[in-house]
């Protein structure tokens, strides 16, 4: 699996890079992290330049999700179970893993499509539910560009620090995920905070 997403970076650089993101919004297995960590690996030899990468991997990111958001609002959930039984093997989708989307998206709405892009499987179920309940597509592009740009410039630029050696990032996986949820969370308390403390001086 590295060795094929080094050959296709290789071959056609930043495009490779949209389309493996893409991909992997689809097909959980593939690992978004190595993809990321490549790129940023390529940005630190000056193959590629930082902002680039960063948006032709929020757009890879966007598309893939589109496709699983549309899969939602096409079938019903009757040919939603026929499909995942007969084809989510193949691309690593359980029906449970929809189910707990589609629980997950009436809990949170909104905010499972922003943080889910931050953890990995979560942000390839939580489009099928999202395209379910027709949210409304301007919304979710948004949420999921935000989200998405976010995980993977904090991967970017971790490659991009490690250069040659950026597989050795593979084991932080987990933290780096929880790092990022964590600064995403502290920086909505602070602007909700900093909104209240406006709207009360305004009052006054």
């Amino acid at each position: 699996m590295i060795d094929w997403i080094i050959n296709v970076i290789g071959d056609i650089g930043l495009v490779g890079v949209a389309f493996l993101v893409a991909l992997e919004s689809i097909v959980p297995p593939i690992p978004s992290e190595v993809v990321l960590l490549l790129t940023g690996s390529n940005v630190e030899t000056g193959r590629f330049g930082l902002i680039p990468a960063i948006l032709l991997s929020t757009v890879g990111s966007v598309v893939g999700a589109l496709v699983l958001y549309l899969l939602g609002l096409w079938l019903s959930a009757e040919r939603m179970e026929r499909l995942i039984a007969r084809l989510g093997r193949f691309v690593g989708l359980k029906q449970k893993d929809v189910d707990r989307g589609f629980r997950w998206f009436e809990r949170h709405g909104s905010l499972v499509v922003f943080f889910g892009r931050l953890i990995p499987l979560v942000r390839s179920v939580v489009s099928i539910p999202a395209g379910a309940e027709r949210m409304n597509l301007v919304r979710f592009v948004s949420l999921t560009a935000l989200g998405s740009a976010i995980w993977n410039t904090v991967w970017i630029v971790a490659g991009n620090a490690l250069g040659a050696g950026w597989k050795r990032a593979e084991r932080w996986a987990d933290l780096i995920q929880y790092v990022a949820i964590g600064l995403i969370a502290v920086g909505l308390v602070v602007l909700v905070v900093r909104a209240r403390r406006r709207s009360a001086a305004r009052s006054a």
